[in-house]
């Protein structure tokens, strides 16, 4: 098995990815606002919420973007404002070659959007397809590996679609913010998506973050003051934002030397172990009987989570034991009795190591 993980950033450059956003914080606050909850309601001039707004120009700055709005839904909201601020309803979207993500592909049919496929993994076939397609208006790429065997460069993609096609390029980011150097509005794509509470932030919050046009239609949605971003919600998703990339950069750290333990023989029962992101980064651990489910039962009794929360989210602090996600699911439905995924979240390797071999034993009993 050929797996092509994102490359993170180190811990070195975490911790400057740290310290430019409390920069771009201080310019945007006064020491005593930070100190504060934030303000409710929508004022003027701007018709929202004074510390979020505050809030928005510093992460806009943060990632040298013309703009940036939070909003309610998460990851799966920021992508539907961004697909509803690019696209009219039933225009030709062009995406990957690969399962979607379930949630991507209820925003699909809720604006009628029409897919049109090519495999990102061959440079070629994106150019073909968007001369066989004149008329696609839009793409979405999404950042993680949605296959195991994805290995396209996004800022090449992003080139590749600009080059050929005059159409705007919405990024799904997440599970990439805070985790890689730079994200898709970095790298040039119209928007980027993601969910603040993936990144220690609170639960259903989004951010979209990028081409000022497309953002000021998605702020004309958000007239209502029951639609706003509060001002104490966006001063958790800024200290969120700031604590993430250390943490990540430990968890990356923490997961490579488990793989690298596992790949020395430390425990037995494993067929192979790799690297992969699906859709966080994670440890894909093959074992050598199809024991899958027991062994995922019995990590829970060892203090493993048994499920996500928000995928890296502030609650989840023991190493997570699950399946391998939907989409790689639906590519290869044998992984669901072969293969577990392991996301150390705030453990060490030898929190993972144990829990792993005690689980392997008990499942074998």
């Amino acid at each position: 098995m050929n797996v092509y993980p994102l490359e993170n950033i180190t811990l070195a450059q975490a911790m400057q990815k740290q310290f430019r956003l409390v920069d771009c914080i201080t310019r945007y606050f006064s020491g005593a606002e930070s100190l504060t909850r934030g303000d409710l309601g929508v004022h003027q001039p701007g018709n929202q919420p004074l510390t979020t707004h505050k809030a928005e120009q510093a992460i806009a700055a943060f990632f040298d973007a013309e703009d940036c709005i939070l909003v309610r839904g998460s990851g799966t909201g920021a992508i539907r404002y961004g697909l509803s601020a690019m696209l009219k309803p039933q225009a030709k979207i062009l995406i990957h070659q690969a399962p979607a993500y379930s949630t991507t592909q209820t925003s699909f049919e809720m604006f009628g959007l029409i897919p049109v496929e090519a495999d990102f993994n061959d440079q070629e076939a994106i150019v073909r397809t968007l001369k066989e397609n004149p008329d696609i208006c839009g793409a979405l790429v999404q950042h993680s590996r949605q296959k195991i065997d994805d290995r396209y460069g996004l800022a090449e993609v992003i080139a590749l679609i600009k080059q050929t096609a005059d159409i705007p390029v919405l990024i799904d980011d997440n599970y990439g913010v805070m985790k890689v150097e730079r994200i898709g509005c970095e790298c040039g794509a119209d928007l980027s998506c993601f969910s603040t509470f993936k990144l220690q932030g609170p639960e259903g919050i989004g951010c979209v973050v990028g081409k000022k046009k497309y953002i000021e239609r998605i702020r004309k949605m958000h007239y209502s003051g029951g639609s706003q971003t509060q001002g104490w919600e966006a001063l958790e998703v800024l200290r969120g934002l700031t604590v993430a990339p250390v943490m990540l950069a430990l968890a990356d750290q923490a997961a490579k030397e488990a793989l690298s333990r596992i790949q020395a023989g430390e425990i037995t029962g494993i067929k192979n172990a790799y690297l992969a992101n699906a859709q966080s980064k994670v440890l894909l651990i093959e074992l050598t009987e199809p024991i899958a489910k027991k062994v995922l039962a019995a990590a829970e009794k060892h203090g493993a989570l048994p499920n996500p929360v928000g995928a890296e989210s502030k609650y989840e602090l023991a190493p997570m034991f699950y399946r391998v996600s939907g989409t790689f699911l639906r590519s290869d439905p044998t992984y669901a009795d072969t293969m577990i995924r392991i996301n150390p979240n705030r453990a060490g390797a030898e929190t993972v190591l144990r829990i792993l071999a005690q689980s392997i034993q008990d499942a074998q009993v």
